[in-house]
């Protein structure tokens, strides 16, 4: 381990203080550090790099994505966020591991990565989902085909497109299923869709979508986990698929449980409501 950069939300309480720790920490050993306080990362800027520390949250996570599955660089979560499905540290667990991540000793969940491409071959990457959605309170009219064949013509809000990793996102709240991240597959949601036997559908991870929107697409924006993109009048049509040459590599501590965090973070009470029940 020699370069590390640290990816800072500086609107975080603490998380300036932390990182500077952290960071005197890589010196002493042996480390350069360098840090940063905005995001999202330009593609190029973790070129060289052999570790990301992301000190915020889920979304500042999400800034570094574009970056990190093109350099391939194991990125490092500290939550001071609400969540925190993927930034999994705690502030107090880190300290106690970093030393060892340091060393070399962790380990690294490889998830899947979503790209959307446009007309002009311009192609942006999604850790969570694309989502294309109405600007206005006006339906859209969304055709969805899986390479030449026709899925469905969605009358809806929107799609959300997710990743297994976003299936516990906007597509939960959506209504879609929650899906585990070693899945290798591909979630389509319609978000409010008009005939309500529309449901989310689970695609294998090879199919490649084409999405055309039938009406004015000055109505219509789409985004990459949250961020607006293609400009405020995108063209259409548009391809979505499992990018095959990229991943997102996540650091995670030893004893991670993915159903811990469900249990932990969506606030599931089974345990509690079986006790009362025997009691």
């Amino acid at each position: 381990m020699k370069q590390i950069l640290f990816v800072v939300n500086s609107g975080k309480q603490g998380a300036e203080q932390l990182a500077g720790e952290l960071s005197g920490m890589a010196v002493e050993g042996g480390c350069t550090s360098n840090m940063i306080t905005h995001f999202p990362l330009e593609e190029g800027q973790l070129e060289g790099v052999d570790l990301c520390v992301v000190v915020g949250g889920d979304g500042t996570l999400l800034g570094v994505v574009e970056s990190a599955s093109k350099w391939q660089v194991p990125v490092l979560g500290v939550n001071l966020g609400r969540l925190g499905f993927m930034a999994s540290f705690s502030p107090e667990n880190i300290k106690d591991h970093f030393a060892g991540i340091l060393a070399g000793q962790f380990d690294t969940r490889i998830l899947s990565v979503l790209a959307c491409k446009g007309p002009s071959g311009e192609q942006i990457h999604a850790l969570n989902d694309i989502v294309i959605k109405a600007r206005s309170s006006r339906l859209i009219r969304l055709e969805v085909h899986c390479e030449a064949e026709h899925v469905n013509t969605y009358h809806a809000d929107g799609l959300i497109f997710s990743t297994p990793t976003g299936s516990t996102a906007y597509n939960l709240s959506a209504g879609g299923p929650i899906v585990h991240p070693s899945a290798d597959v591909m979630v389509v949601t319609p978000i409010n869709p008009h005939t309500l036997s529309n449901r989310a559908i689970v695609l294998d991870d090879s199919h490649i979508l084409k999405i055309n929107a039938a009406g004015d697409p000055s109505d219509v924006q789409i985004s990459a986990d949250g961020r607006e993109i293609f400009g405020s009048v995108p063209e259409f049509p548009i391809q979505i698929q499992i990018q095959p040459e990229r991943s997102f590599h996540l650091v995670q501590p030893e004893d991670y449980s993915h159903y811990y965090v469900l249990r932990n973070k969506l606030r599931w009470t089974g345990d509690a409501v079986f006790s009362a029940t025997k009691g």
